[in-house]
């Protein structure tokens, strides 16, 4: 798969950890709660069902103000590589969390959102990039504390 497209938003980050500690980070609700989304931002985990079909409820607190509700269901989950999910509340898009064991120590994540249009895409893209690297910012500090 191409590393971008017009419809698409990629961001990826090296992190100095292994592989299953990582997956941990996101699969664990208890971790997922404390890096999950932009620098600032708390978040409350309504349900947290991690299979095929499985939903995924929170809602985003804004450092300012706000609260933002979050909705997906998971399509794929493959522990340790891939999980995908469906936004089912708005911005509408497919999110695929890739895992890639570089070593022992290191592994690659990777965040793809894939919008239904080049329209959809040109929305988000302007703040989504910066905000993925706060987000990858975030999982390192949480993954540092486990």
């Amino acid at each position: 798969m191409p590393q971008s497209s017009s419809s698409q938003i990629y961001s990826v980050r090296l992190l100095n950890f292994p592989i299953e500690k990582v997956y941990e980070a996101f699969a664990n609700p208890a971790h997922l709660k404390n890096w999950w989304g932009p620098e600032g931002f708390t978040n409350t985990i309504h349900e947290f069902d991690l299979q095929s079909g499985g939903k995924w409820r929170l809602t985003m607190h804004g450092p300012e103000k706000g609260n933002y509700e979050n909705e997906a269901v998971f399509k794929i989950v493959q522990p340790h590589k891939l999980i995908s999910w469906t936004r089912i509340s708005q911005p509408y898009f497919d999110m695929e969390v890739a895992f890639e064991k570089i070593d022992d120590t290191k592994t690659e994540i990777s965040f793809r959102m894939i919008f239904a249009s080049v329209e959809e895409c040109e929305k988000i893209k302007k703040f989504a990039g910066p905000k993925n690297e706060e987000n990858f910012d975030r999982l390192a500090i949480e993954l540092g504390k486990m």
